[in-house]
């Protein structure tokens, strides 16, 4: 116990006190050994913006294989939320894995998953009846999603968003519109899903602007309807709160509850992909929470085990009534991940929520201070701590400064900061919910000087 109390004590001194310290050239020696390996046995399918090669993680900090240390500010892509090594959660993961780490939840019986499911029941908006499907990953909940919507409503069409991430595999592929690279060579995907544009205000496919628009995404949707597919044929509608690989598009506060109402209309199943949003991520629990709408499925993963493998789909008992055999997931609802999954929800909900809406607050103000300084920033959206800057390289014609991301966040890197991209022309700061506000005006400060530099 005494033991325990101090590595608590370390964890949070940590927190507040390291920051990041750059000892070597990047990449250094070790890491150049690590990246020849890598580039011989490592598909080439992944995506790196820079060579960091990790060696632990700590709290805000991530260390490197020589020693250099970091803020991160990508949270393992939005998934460490607690921070990294959280004590809480790797004492439930040990104390697990030393009792049970695998039965498959499929074909037996176990506590953890079922006291996990009954947690994401009474936290997922809705006062009704739910059940859930566990999976290891956020495109597995999608593609639970995608199945469990045709089987409830007997209906085969879907509709997606055009921007949309919604995974690799190849349903939750088929509802992916990110980027054409992800679908090159992959067809036939699965079929009858129709992508329609997102309320991407910044860039409004409609050429409107917003007050004004009167709302053509949603009409354009209420053609499509009525003049193309019968909704009788339609079985869902998947949609993220906030886009997240599309360059973390916040869609004005309207949005969701019209097309929430088009959904009850015709008895269209109303899917909320929560993966990257999710788990207190936008200051709020699930992101969609921020709408006042209550979606009739939601699909979440990343930061709901503070990187342990887990993805989720929860739904009415009403929707998930298929038959034993129907879906299922070896692996799925393993013990030692819902073990840490219970003991994230128990961190977020005690204070690491409500540290992301105030934190989240303070890092909008000082970026959309640097938005009036600094003319390549062209937006400045989010929502908590899922935030991003879009970059242009000339405001009136918002044409996308790609280039100068990817400077950005090299230069960002040498000087002890992980950032990530998302979208055509956007940096995401998504750190893990536990930064403090000191945190984060000095990952600013990298940020703005990498920004200058650029």
């Amino acid at each position: 116990m005494v033991t325990f109390i101090r590595q608590r004590l370390e964890f949070y001194l940590v927190i507040l006190m390291e920051k990041p310290q750059i000892r070597t050239t990047l990449p250094g020696p070790k890491a150049e050994e690590i990246l020849k390996k890598d580039e011989k046995y490592i598909s080439t399918s992944y995506t790196r913006s820079y060579p960091l090669v990790a060696k632990a993680g700590r709290g805000m900090i991530i260390e490197d294989v020589d020693g250099n240390t970091f803020y991160d500010f990508a949270a393992g892509i939005a998934v460490c939320a607690t921070g990294h090594s959280h004590p809480k959660v790797v004492e439930a993961i040990k104390k697990q894995a030393d009792k049970l780490i695998h039965l498959s939840g499929t074909d037996f019986y176990y506590t953890e998953q079922v006291d996990l499911a009954q947690k994401l029941t009474q936290i997922t908006p809705g006062d009704f009846d739910k059940r859930v499907f566990f999976g290891n990953s956020g495109a597995e909940a999608v593609e639970c999603g995608l199945k469990v919507a045709r089987w409830y409503t007997r209906r085969v069409k879907m509709i997606a968003f055009l921007g949309a991430f919604h995974g690799r595999t190849m349903g939750a592929l088929s509802l992916t519109a990110s980027k054409a690279i992800q679908k090159e060579r992959f067809s036939p995907l699965v079929p009858d899903v129709t992508h329609v544009p997102y309320a991407y205000c910044y860039r409004c496919a409609f050429n409107q602007e917003y007050g004004s628009c009167g709302f053509e995404c949603i009409a354009y949707i209420e053609h499509y309807l009525e003049k193309v597919v019968p909704p009788t044929d339609v079985a869902a509608i998947f949609a993220e709160p906030i886009q997240g690989e599309g360059g973390y598009v916040v869609p004005p506060p309207e949005f969701f509850s019209k097309i929430k109402k088009i959904c009850d209309e015709h008895n269209i199943l109303l899917v909320d992909d929560e993966v990257q949003s999710g788990f207190g991520r936008t200051g709020k629990m699930f992101a969609v929470e921020h709408w006042g709408v209550v979606p009739d499925v939601i699909c979440m993963a990343k930061g709901i085990a503070s990187g342990m493998p887990l993805g989720a789909c929860v739904a009415s008992s009403e929707i998930m009534s298929w038959p034993p055999g129907a879906h299922a997931s070896t692996f799925g609802g393993n013990p030692v991940s819902c073990a840490a999954s219970l003991a994230t929800i128990d961190l977020l909900t005690s204070k690491l929520v409500d540290n992301a809406a105030k934190v989240g607050a303070h890092m909008l103000k000082r970026l959309k201070e640097m938005y009036e300084n600094h003319s390549l920033i062209g937006d400045v959206r989010g929502k908590g701590l899922m935030i991003a800057c879009e970059l242009v390289k000339d405001r009136k014609t918002k044409e996308h400064a790609k280039k100068e991301v990817e400077k950005i966040i090299f230069e960002s890197w040498k000087n002890g900061l992980l950032l990530l991209p998302c979208g055509k022309s956007s940096i995401r700061f998504v750190p893990p919910l536990i930064v403090a506000e000191e945190q984060a005006d000095l990952a600013l400060d990298i940020f703005e000087k990498a920004l200058k530099k650029v």
